[in-house]
């Protein structure tokens, strides 16, 4: 359940009239890790399994791309969902230390951090990857936007997409979250052994710091976004020798990092 709908009045300076409109869900995703809560994800229902497996890997709790145990514990017809995750205790990551608080809201990818040390990044490169052409951008974003459905009917979604190094698109996930849709695509390529076939990464808003260590830790070297990129995005970037476009549309594109 992706989308539902609801009545409003349409008003214009002429007239009013009451329409229905569909409006894309936001719901809680409550994570338990053996047994013990670990976090609450404001989230779109859908891909919610690919969307834990994104986030356990890109915060360090669980970086082993084999199989892992996920159980839905609970579901309601609103999308409220608890799922429950086994990991041996020998396998969890250092990011566990470190969780959030037991919020995540969908739209900041920060709020639940609890200390400045939460932002310290690794001291490391990725190697170096292929170079993106400029001159596939408008069929990248084309084929993106064809396939954002629950955008198409509310206009309240994010998309993230990863293309390989042949341009060929390997995953495509919606969410009212910029943060889970990039999350959804980490965990999905994971479950589909295709994680290290992750070159070019399109999101349809802007990119926050956060975007870019989701990248870096799926070793994904090329980012390219319609909308802004904030400065702290653009500092990790370069440290983190990923190629950062922003205001990627009507033919022209700004590349702030690594190009």
């Amino acid at each position: 359940m992706q989308t539902v709908t609801y009545e409003g009045i349409k008003k214009n300076a002429e007239s009013r009239e009451l329409i229905t409109d569909f409006l894309v869900v936001e719901a809680p995703l409550e994570i338990s890790i053996n047994q013990s809560p670990f976090t609450v994800v404001m989230r779109t229902p859908g891909n919610d399994f690919d969307l834990i497996r994104g986030l356990l890997y890109v915060e360090d709790i669980y970086r082993n791309t084999g199989e892992l145990l996920m159980e839905i514990i609970s579901e309601t017809t609103n999308g409220f969902t608890k799922i429950e995750v086994s990991i041996p205790e020998d396998q969890i990551g250092i990011g566990y230390l470190n969780k959030r608080s037991l919020l995540s809201v969908s739209s900041c990818g920060i709020c639940g951090k609890q200390q400045l040390e939460d932002f310290d990044s690794p001291k490391t490169k990725l190697a170096k990857q292929p170079s993106l052409n400029l001159n596939k951008l408008p069929e990248m974003f084309a084929l993106m936007t064809a396939n954002q459905k629950t955008f198409s009917l509310t206009g309240g979604s994010h998309a993230a997409t990863v293309f390989d190094a042949n341009y060929q698109m390997l995953t495509l996930k919606e969410d009212i979250g910029r943060h889970n849709a990039v999350d959804k695509c980490v965990g999905a390529l994971i479950q589909s052994q295709q994680l290290n076939k992750g070159t070019f990464l399109l999101v349809s808003g802007r990119v926050s710091y956060e975007i870019i260590t989701k990248a870096f830790f799926a070793k994904i070297g090329t980012i390219v976004a319609v909308s802004a990129c904030s400065s702290l995005a653009v500092d990790y970037a370069k440290e983190f020798g990923i190629c950062l476009i922003g205001f990627s549309r009507d033919n022209k594109a700004t590349i702030y990092s690594n190009p």
